[in-house]
C-alpha cells in the first residue's frame, strides 16, 4: 500500500530529556529545542482489496514498500513549532514481470501552533492543537505504476485539529482529524480510463481526503506505550477494475490499528528509540498491510545564557 510515507517530524543540561513529536499528537517541544533523527519503514501486503473484495494476484505476490526518513523539529516558541520530513522510498513485488522504483519522494513541511490550554484542576492538562503542513514532490517520480510507485506525485494542503489530554498520572488519550486538498497529477501518457469513463487527456483530479485517529495509553517522563486507531476516507474516485492495475486516482479507504512505543536510551536520555505497528485490517483499493517503523531521534537544546553581576 503506497500511500506516500506518512510525513512526520519525530522527536537543557543533563536533567534535560529529549521528545518525539507527531503531526497527529499534542506534545510541543519547548523553546530553542530541535529534535532529529531518521526512521525506517518497512510495509508488506500481500492480500488487498479490489474495490471490496479481498483478493490476492500471483502476477505482482508480495509488494514491499520500505523508506528511510530524515525528520526534524523545532520549536519556535513553546505554542508554536516547526515540523519536516524528507524520505527515500523504494518498493519490490515478490512475483511476475513489474520492476520496483526507488528514490526521494515527497518533502513534508508543518507548522503546528498549541491554540488553546487549560488545566483540568490536578488531573492534568488539555490542549487543543492546529496544524497545517504541505507535501511537495522532491523528484519526477511516476505515479502511474501503482502499487510499485513511490509515491502519487500530488502536491497536497493539509489542515489538521488535535484535542488532547495528559494527566498528571501518565494517562494518554489523544484525538486528532484533517482534511487534505491534492492537486491534479500528470501521467506520461495522453490517455487513462478510469471510474467506467476514457479520458483523452494526461491530467488526472485527484480526490481529496478526510482522516481521523485516536489514540490512548500512557506517556510520562518521555517514555510512551500507546494503542492507535485510524481511518482514511478518500472523497471520490473509481474502484480497481477486475484484473487490472490500482490506478492513481482510485479511492483508497482504510481502517487500521496499531501500537507506538518510545523511550529514552538509558544513560543518553537525549537519545530516544521510537517504535511503531500498524495494521490495516479494512479497506477498498489498498493492501492489507503490516507496517512496522522504527527508529532514533536526538535533542538538542539551546542553552540560556546566565548573566554574570
Amino acid at each position: 500500500m503506497t500511500q506516500g510515507v506518512a510525513a512526520a517530524g519525530l522527536l537543557l543540561v543533563m536533567c534535560v530529556t529529549c521528545r518525539a513529536q507527531t503531526m497527529e499528537d499534542g506534545i510541543m517541544l519547548s523553546r530553542g529545542t530541535l529534535c532529529a533523527g531518521a526512521l525506517y519503514g518497512h510495509d508488506q501486503w500481500s492480500s488487498y482489496w479490489e474495490g471490496q473484495l479481498q483478493r490476492v494476484n500471483g502476477n505482482i505476490g508480495t509488494i514491499t514498500t520500505q523508506s528511510v526518513s530524515a525528520m526534524a523539529s523545532y520549536g519556535i516558541t513553546g505554542r508554536i513549532n516547526v515540523l519536516g520530513s524528507v524520505p527515500y522510498v523504494w518498493t519490490n513485488a515478490s512475483q511476475g514481470v513489474l520492476h520496483g522504483q526507488s528514490g526521494f519522494q515527497d518533502i513534508s513541511l508543518a507548522v503546528k501552533a498549541d491554540a488553546v490550554r487549560l488545566r483540568v484542576k490536578e488531573y492534568g492538562t488539555l490542549r487543543a492543537i492546529a496544524l497545517v503542513s504541505t507535501g511537495l514532490p522532491m523528484t519526477s517520480y511516476t505515479p502511474d505504476l501503482q502499487p510499485l510507485s513511490i509515491g502519487l506525485h500530488s502536491k497536497t494542503l493539509t489542515g489538521r485539529g488535535t484535542l488532547n489530554f495528559q494527566g498528571r498520572r501518565g494517562l494518554y488519550v489523544n484525538g486528532a482529524a484533517a482534511y487534505t486538498f491534492r492537486s491534479n497529477v500528470t501521467l506520461d501518457r495522453p490517455y487513462y480510463y478510469t471510474n467506467g469513463q476514457l479520458y483523452l487527456s494526461n491530467e488526472v483530479a485527484m480526490p481529496n481526503v478526510f482522516d481521523y485517529s485516536a489514540s490512548v495509553g500512557y506517556y510520562r517522563h518521555d517514555m510512551k506505550i500507546i494503542g492507535n486507531f485510524a481511518q482514511q476516507q478518500t472523497r471520490g474516485g473509481g474502484d480497481i477494475r477486475r484484473q487490472d492495475m490500482r490506478f492513481v486516482s482510485n479511492r483508497m479507504n482504510f481502517s487500521a490499528a496499531g501500537f507506538e512505543v518510545q523511550y529514552p536510551i538509558p544513560h543518553m536520555r537525549r537519545l530516544q528509540y521510537w517504535m511503531a505497528y500498524r495494521n490495516v485490517f479494512d479497506g477498498r483499493n489498498v493492501g492489507q498491510a503490516n507496517t512496522i517503523t522504527t527508529g532514533l531521534m536526538y535533542t538538542f537544546h539551546r542553552e540560556r545564557q546566565t548573566k554574570t553581576p
